[in-house]
């Protein structure tokens, strides 16, 4: 269960003259991809199917995670009375479908799936992260805090199921890479970029690479090189990798420039 609920929240600080209209634009859609965890969850448990913890625990998850998006979505509506949340979670849901009657991980292996899903939490986490320390508004500051620390602690739940598997599956250190690389990678398809259409944009018709750039330049934007540095910390750490050292620095280095180059970008 939560370890949290939206009656936590200080509703009634809530500063509309402190809020950006770009840190807005960015919890709308996240609100959608975060309230659609129904779907990855059937997802995880039929590859998990045999693991009945496991499953429990991916129950559990699933909860949480939508929870952020009803916090995020109850949060976009105060920010914007005009706003419908459950109307444009509607649009956005039979927009983008993914595939959830598998019993394989479309990684190839369970501890390819568990470290695909360390590489998610970790973006997660540090968006938040970003978007807490990025926040002049008292009530968002207090939501993404508390989702930021939700969202590590997933990753740990992922980390320890991706060491529990890799003891019996073996994934050399070139599949992991590769698993990882590709996992990156697929940050750039249809759900961030669907999202930020149909939570600020639904009249305008749909361009991957556009919404992918005015996306970026929002979100990237508010990075800096802490936030950048840890993220690779946590995805060095998923992969097997040193945490800290001389090849996760320039990794940080090399991540943070990537970063840089799409918080330039215009939509």
């Amino acid at each position: 269960m939560p370890r949290w609920t939206q009656d936590d929240l200080p509703w009634t600080d809530f500063t509309p003259s402190r809020l950006s209209p770009g840190l807005l634009k960015l919890v709308k859609a996240a609100a959608l991809t975060e309230y659609n965890a129904a779907r990855y969850s059937q997802y995880l448990r039929n590859v998990f199917a045999s693991d009945h913890g496991f499953c429990l625990l991916i129950a559990d998850w699933q909860v949480e995670e939508e929870q952020h998006g009803a916090v995020l979505g109850r949060y976009a509506e105060l920010a914007d009375p005009g706003y419908d949340f459950a109307r444009t979670f509607r649009q956005f849901s039979d927009g983008y479908v993914i595939p959830v009657e598998v019993s394989r991980s479309v990684r190839g292996s369970c501890s390819g799936e568990l470290l695909a899903r360390c590489i998610v939490e970790t973006g997660t986490s540090s968006f938040y992260s970003v978007l807490a320390d990025s926040c002049d508004e008292p009530v968002l500051k207090e939501i993404c805090r508390r989702i930021a620390g939700d969202e590590y602690r997933h990753y740990r739940l992922f980390l320890d199921g991706l060491r529990r598997y890799q003891a019996l599956d073996r994934l050399s250190l070139l599949a992991r890479l590769k698993v990882a690389v590709l996992r990156v990678r697929e940050s750039d398809d249809d759900e961030l970029a669907f999202a930020y259409h149909c939570a600020n944009e639904p009249e305008t018709p749909y361009e991957l690479r556009r919404c992918n750039r005015a996306y970026g330049a929002l979100a990237y934007g508010l990075y800096r090189f802490h936030h950048t540095e840890k993220a690779v910390a946590m995805v060095f750490k998923a992969i097997g990798l040193a945490p800290q050292g001389r090849l996760s620095r320039w990794a940080s280095f090399w991540a943070w420039r990537q970063m840089s180059k799409r918080a330039a970008a215009v939509g």
